[in-house]
């Protein structure tokens, strides 16, 4: 097996593990365990347990910010900015159903306030606020929203588009009654643009 496709290995390894045990819960040896490869080879590449983490985090950020942003400039500005934020609403949607399991993670983590991944996703959060938020803030520029209420609109905004994964078990348990999670997915992003569309509208 090659160097690339053994860190890769334990890297997707990694990140099933954590999200089926959280971070605390996994301990290296069960990662090379389940990964059939020495415990020093996580050592070779990632240093450690802290250091895998790292590198998943940025690994996943680095390409969900970089999907973001080329979605944020191929917008057309003379577009309807409902239209152009549909856009960003289905790509980001796209992206953390294709990463399912680490992007449930990650928001459980946050949830529970895990200061080491709080403080390794400061930096992408603050990024990822900015860029959804500038596309938001079109669509209800021109509404008479104080500010407080525009900061709990995009919150919402925000909210729905992590919903399935900061709720999994319930999201599993809807599918099971769709007989595909991309269906279930297209349904759920269009109900986050009727959300929008009502919300435009008013």
């Amino acid at each position: 097996m090659s160097r690339l496709k053994t860190k890769d290995k334990v890297a997707e390894t990694a990140a099933h593990l954590f999200y089926l045990k959280g971070f605390h819960g996994t301990s290296v040896r069960d990662i090379a365990t389940k990964a059939k490869v020495n415990v020093s080879m996580i050592s070779y590449y990632f240093q450690n347990k802290q250091g895998l983490l790292e590198y998943l985090i940025v690994s996943y950020y680095e390409k969900y910010l970089e999907e973001i942003e080329h979605v944020q400039k191929s917008l057309d500005s003379t577009h309807n900015p409902l239209e152009n934020t549909y856009k960003l609403i289905e790509a980001i949607i796209h992206y953390k159903q294709k990463h399912h399991q680490f992007t449930c993670f990650i928001q459980r983590e946050l949830s529970m306030d895990n200061i080491l991944v709080r403080e390794l996703l400061v930096t992408y959060l603050a990024k990822e606020k900015y860029l959804i938020e500038d596309v938001f803030d079109r669509v209800i520029y021109e509404k008479s929203y104080t500010t407080i209420e525009k900061e709990c609109l995009f919150m919402q905004f925000k909210g729905l588009l992590n919903v399935p994964y900061t709720m999994p078990y319930e999201w599993q348990s809807m599918v099971k009654w769709d007989l595909s999670k991309d269906a279930y997915m297209k349904n759920y992003t269009n109900t986050i643009k009727l959300w929008l569309k009502t919300l435009a509208a008013s």
